[in-house]
């Protein structure tokens, strides 16, 4: 724990203007972000007693082990830094709302020739527009079913869609009428995109167009003695009604409004947004934050707007956004948001009418969402923080293991030998810190040696970050080197932040592997257990009986989720080195010889197996290949080994025709399975 005073600023050393200002702790993370129109004034507040500081602000200033800023010219300019900011650098003691789930958007991809409607997730990408969000996918597929009846747009993927173009046959929603087939050239581009706008156009609330020309067109051919044309019609004008009464008439028509509601107590508070679009609630959300500052209703209203249209332009940023409280000062925030939107923005808090009433709407709704979090969240928090108690007390550690890092090596028959780190942080997964590591040191099967390699290049790495901060060397060196780092932008190192307990798949030699790497580095403030899988028994280093933990422990429970973890990152990623190995074949080793004669050679021939048996002259009538390349090709053969024949390990059979690839199926160890890992698994870095 820092004392605030060690790192306060001089006197006079603040400017007295606006800015924006970092906190950082003891590894240079930025651990807090804050504006302010007068940074002395503010930054003074944090460097008061002690005693009169709020808890959590307390907490913040003693983690935290210096401080920056960043002068700027003007209030707005000091809220967009703070939004880059924190977005950039995701401090621990920011308010961070966070969603309980992905919100599915109904998307027009008009960035596309023939526009696409589609159920879409996660960021927003240019040139779609979207409309939502929606509480739940299925809503938005009733919604377009009714929809496709009046604007057939095209809803397949885009498979589908060149296979039909290529074939000349329509799926059966063209056969139906609910596409208008652009695949087989039943409309053209230009008319397709006609109806796609016309689409977008019901769906932003320009509905009563579209029922008048409907009905007009309906009474036109009852008059004309065209009844199926009348009939049809009518259903399509009953299906707009039944589209639209999906979504209530809450406010006046044409009215753009986002309605934002806080529910909060000491330590959380939950945001719900209604976001109605002409006169129509099209979309809501919520999000759940806990209060790691001292923060007054009005900044958790600005942090919701920063985190809502932070990333938005346009129309998406309504005429009106109607709040329980305004942010103090309002005019930066106003101002903010009227350059999004390139157009005026009023933020207010409704006094009377339909959007008073409405607004408490959202407030019951912000209410309930807060209750339900806190029932869902208590047991979870709890058996959590039990669980690393325990842990704790089985180890004899002096606190609970905030971070805890776990190693597991994986290999077959001690080929493709590789090892995995994963990351638990207050007993939660962070996928983001995953990483794997291919064995360099030495060839073959051999788990101690690889355990020994892997935590020691893992600290060696860390002892490197500490080194660049100046925290490992004289006090002479120290201040050259903490002035070198003033510029640095703060973002986490790969490395750079020590676990208090690394776990090891294994069991007493694992264990002595690990801790005499760290013995090795001189690093003595991290312990180390192993889990081994036969009995579930945690070892210690340098103890000759283990300690058992009840079948019962919460503590046991979290720590196999740690190892299973571990052990699934790390056959997930020897796997795939191994399909990869199963694929290759001496044409890789060809130099310029690109993909595509490689894939003429081998429908020339057939396999590789008929390839490698093939003349020079055989070789030259592949479209492609001169002779040169043939010699090159064939000498390639001639240096390599004879690959030896496949094997199907189910039935024994010899597949002597599956040379020029890997086997459809690889055969697994019994009771384990294969899986391609999450996006935030797949960018765990291979060191």
């Amino acid at each position: 724990m820092a004392d605030p005073s060690s790192y306060r600023p001089r006197p006079g050393q603040i400017p007295d203007s606006p800015g924006v200002y970092r906190f950082r702790d003891e590894h240079r993370r930025v651990i807090y972000v804050g504006k302010a129109k007068s940074l002395r004034q503010r930054l003074a507040n944090y460097f008061q007693d002690l005693a009169g500081l709020h808890p959590r602000t307390r907490t913040m200033v003693t983690t935290a082990a210096s401080v920056e800023w960043t002068v700027v010219s003007t209030e707005v300019e000091a809220l967009q830094l703070e939004y880059s900011w924190i977005k950039e650098y995701d401090p621990r003691f920011n308010v961070k709302y966070r969603d309980d789930k992905s919100y599915p958007y109904l998307a027009v991809t008009l960035n596309e020739e023939f526009p696409r409607v589609q159920v879409m997730r996660g960021h927003k990408k240019k040139g779609v527009r979207y409309f939502g969000p929606y509480g739940h996918a299925w809503a938005i597929r009733d919604t377009v079913d009714l929809l496709l009846r009046v604007f057939p747009v095209r809803t397949c993927s885009a498979g589908v869609f060149k296979n039909a173009a290529r074939t000349d046959r329509p799926c059966l929603l063209g056969y139906i009428g609910k596409c208008s087939a652009p695949c087989v050239g039943r409309v053209s581009p230009g008319e397709h995109r006609e109806l796609a706008e016309e689409f977008c156009d019901f769906m932003a609330g320009r509905t009563g167009t579209y029922l008048r020309r409907l009905e007009k067109q309906m009474m036109l051919a009852a008059d004309e003695l065209e009844y199926e044309r009348a009939a049809r019609l009518r259903d399509d004008i009953g299906a707009l009604k039944k589209a639209m009464e999906k979504s209530a008439v809450v406010l006046a028509d044409a009215t753009d409004a986002d309605l934002i509601a806080v529910a909060e107590d000491e330590l959380e508070a939950a945001v719900q947004i209604f976001h109605v679009r002409g006169g129509r609630v099209r979309g809501q959300r919520g999000w759940v934050t806990d209060k790691v500052e001292e923060i007054t209703t009005g900044a958790l209203v600005e942090h919701a707007l920063q985190q809502l249209y932070g990333e938005e332009s346009g129309d998406s940023v309504p005429k009106e956004v109607l709040v329980p409280a305004l942010p103090e000062p309002v005019e930066p925030v106003q101002q903010w948001l009227t350059e999004r939107r390139g157009s005026n923005v009023s933020l207010r808090i409704p006094q009377r009418g339909d959007k008073k009433a409405l607004m408490e709407t959202v407030e019951r709704n912000a209410q309930q969402a807060l209750v339900l979090h806190k029932t869902k969240r208590a047991s979870d928090l709890t058996t959590r923080s039990r669980a690393l108690e325990e842990i704790a007390d089985a180890l004899g550690l002096d606190s609970a293991p905030l971070r805890i890092e776990c190693y597991d090596i994986s290999h077959l028959q001690g080929d493709d030998v590789v090892a995995s780190m994963v990351v638990f942080e207050d007993g939660l997964q962070r996928k983001g810190e995953y990483r794997r590591f291919q064995i360099k040191g030495f060839a073959g099967q051999d788990d101690v040696r690889s355990m020994h390699e892997v935590i020691s290049r893992r600290f060696k790495r860390y002892i490197a970050e500490k080194e660049k901060t100046g925290e490992w060397v004289d006090e002479e060196s120290a201040e050259v080197l903490d002035n070198g780092l003033k510029d640095d932008d703060g973002r986490p190192r790969k490395f750079a932040y020590p676990p208090q307990l690394v776990v090891v798949d294994g069991g007493q030699p694992q264990v002595a592997a690990a801790k005499k790497a760290l013995d090795e580095l001189g690093i003595d403030d991290i312990a180390v257990c192993g889990l081994a899988k036969r009995l579930e028994e945690v070892w210690l280093p340098g103890e000759d009986d283990p300690v058992v933990l009840p079948r019962t422990s919460e503590g046991l429970y979290l720590l196999q989720r740690v190892r299973d973890e571990a052990h699934r990152f790390a056959i997930t990623y020897q796997r795939a080195k191994r399909a990869k190995r199963f694929r290759s074949s001496p044409l890789d080793d060809v130099p310029g010889l690109g993909e595509t004669r490689k894939q003429a050679l081998i429908k020339h021939f057939g396999s590789v197996k008929r390839l490698r048996s093939a003349t020079i002259d055989q070789i030259c009538e592949v479209p492609g290949i001169g002779r040169k390349t043939a010699e090159t090709i064939a000498a390639a053969f001639a240096q390599a080994a004879p690959a030896a024949p496949a094997v199907n390990t189910a039935t024994g059979e010899i597949m002597e025709d599956m040379e020029d690839g890997a086997p459809e199926t690889t055969a697994g160890t019994p009771g384990e399975s294969v899986t391609a890992g999450t996006p935030d698994e797949r960018r765990g870095q291979e060191t």
